[in-house]
């Protein structure tokens, strides 16, 4: 029987977590994987937020796994500048875990789990008169308006007046 490989793992609140680079590490040097590839698609991209796809291709090129993330500029001090790098590198650690890479303990990685205590402990304050200016600016900006739309409402609709609500959905 083949020994097991023993990832390194992070610390997160007593549960241990497996990093991004670990996986990609395993990913590109193990055997298994010999002619396999690692794709990175955009699906929604603004000034605000991204959402990248990660899909990996066996060395047929079948897709056989894929991961999907999401960043948020304001979200943190790192992605003021690299909002689109981080949501890549946790797309890259979700699609690697849906093929089974570093999931002993958890799919998520030590990078996700990390930032969302960050998140839940740091939340991003908004005025709530702002909030929809905020929100039609975001809609004007977003190349997928119906996702935005959805991701708008789902999170703040109870803060919208029914004529900002139609104003809303007439961008779309």
């Amino acid at each position: 029987m083949a020994k097991k490989h023993q990832f390194k793992t992070t610390n997160i609140k007593g549960k241990q977590y497996v990093e991004v680079n670990e996986r990609i590490k395993f990913f590109r040097t193990d055997n298994a994987y010999k002619g396999y590839s690692l794709v990175s698609k955009i699906i929604d991209l603004n000034e605000t937020e991204c959402v990248i796809m990660a899909e990996v291709y066996d060395s047929e090129q079948k897709k056989v796994a894929t991961g999907i993330a999401h960043e948020v500029k304001k979200a943190s001090r790192i992605n003021q500048t690299s909002f689109v790098e981080n949501c890549e590198t946790s797309a890259w650690g979700r699609a690697l875990g849906n093929l089974g890479i570093g999931i002993d303990t958890s799919i998520a990685t030590a990078e996700e789990v990390a930032t969302a205590i960050h998140q839940e402990q740091n939340p991003v304050r908004n005025n709530d008169k702002d909030v929809f200016a905020q929100a039609l600016k975001h809609l004007e900006g977003s190349t997928s308006k119906k996702s935005a739309l959805v991701r708008i409402l789902n999170k703040y609709e109870s803060k919208f007046t029914p004529a900002q609500i139609k104003k809303l959905k007439s961008l779309v």
